[in-house]
């Protein structure tokens, strides 16, 4: 058998070293500029990556190897007119992978994208990300990392979206008030997470956020009076945590809300009047809580809220809210889909005006006190309760 030469044994030696060293030791980031890293950083740290998945079952990394220009990878790539074969997105969504984020992807400083939604990535989000100064998009839903959410993704201050839902994620801080410092962020999702502690008033100097969703953590406090000042904001989901206090007046300041998702929590008091201000208002979820405790003529936000001509869905039922229904209830929007007044304290008839809800196709009353007959339109209803 030939032997190769002494100058090319050494030379695939070496190779191999590198990539061993890379793998096991972390590649130190911005020291001195980008330009310390390369088209090899950025095919050897996906490598490092590939290396840390346990379980590929559709083979969707089958193409990364040294037979293909790693720009040809499947879920990679690379773009751009100065540095056009570096790595600017990581795609890799609902690929059924399992395994742990490598730290080395934090060597990936052109990336713009990371979206590795719907896998069974574990294991603690790595610091390292925080690293990616140029990252807009980082979305990790519907995977089971635990630990808490890493600080210094705070460092990423042309991060866009931010969807961290569907994980363990736990810690008494929500998210580090740095937060704030992300002015350009117009999407956050950490819903569905194991999440304790209050919410940041931090939150509130997010001018730019659209989209607020805490859904199903175990969040307290208070919603901070800051959020009046989310003046792009049109989706707001808090519900199915243990947040309690007054619903602030001045969350109706947030004019662009289109959504507004409170419930199954503790608020107490009542329904701010003010809601009636958000013209553009859709939907408005406060069931499963105690609004109304030492409130007399509860229902008169009922009214307010003919002002809010897009309206389709309206749930304030298990509440303990009392008085009779207000004849004005019969001018809410003719878009109304849903109307929800179940379980509270509701007494007296049921006004005829609202066979003028022509758009109803399911209403909830029932466990109340209500007395009188039921108006002819709405016995035709779909649901009746």
């Amino acid at each position: 058998m030939e032997l190769l030469p002494m100058s090319l044994t050494r030379a695939i030696w070496l190779f191999l070293i590198s990539a061993i060293l890379l793998c096991s030791i972390q590649v130190p980031c911005f020291i001195g500029s980008a330009a310390n890293f390369s088209n090899e950083t950025d095919r050897l740290s996906l490598l490092c990556f590939k290396d840390q998945v346990t379980d590929d079952p559709l083979n969707s990394l089958s193409s990364w190897d040294d037979n293909l220009h790693f720009c040809y990878w499947q879920g990679i790539t690379c773009s751009g007119l100065r540095h056009p074969q570096r790595v600017t997105a990581l795609n890799l969504t609902g690929q059924n992978l399992v395994g742990r984020i490598s730290p080395f992807i934090g060597n990936l400083t052109f990336l713009r994208i990371i979206n590795l939604a719907n896998n069974s990535f574990h294991g603690k989000i790595p610091e390292e990300r925080g690293r990616l100064r140029r990252l807009r998009y980082l979305s990790l839903t519907n995977n089971t990392f635990t630990g808490e959410i890493p600080a210094n993704l705070t460092h990423c201050l042309k991060l866009e979206v931010l969807n961290l839902y569907g994980n363990q994620l736990s810690g008494r801080i929500l998210i580090p008030t740095e937060v704030g410092s992300l002015l350009k962020l117009t999407r956050l999702d950490l819903g569905n997470n194991n999440l304790i502690g209050s919410i940041p008033p931090s939150l509130g100097n997010l001018s730019s956020l659209t989209y607020l969703y805490l859904r199903r953590n175990s969040l307290t406090g208070s919603i901070p009076g800051e959020f009046s000042q989310l003046v792009s904001l049109e989706v707001l989901s808090i519900s199915e945590n243990e947040v309690s206090g007054p619903i602030p007046v001045s969350l109706s300041n947030a004019s662009g809300l289109l959504v507004i998702k409170l419930a199954i929590n503790s608020f107490s008091g009542s329904v701010p009047m003010n809601f009636g201000r958000l013209k553009g208002l859709s939907k408005l979820y406060l069931g499963g809580n105690r609004l109304g405790i030492g409130k007399s003529h509860d229902l008169s936000f009922l009214h307010s809220l003919t002002n809010c001509s897009s309206l389709q869905e309206l749930d304030v039922s298990d509440n303990r809210l009392s008085g009779s229904l207000p004849d004005s209830m019969g001018n809410l929007s003719t878009q109304l889909r849903i109307l929800w007044l179940g379980s509270n304290r509701i007494f007296g008839s049921i006004p005829s005006g609202i066979q003028n809800l022509v758009g109803l196709t399911t209403l909830r009353m029932e466990y109340n006190s209500l007395t009188g007959i039921i108006p002819i339109g709405v016995v035709k209803l779909n649901e009746l309760r």
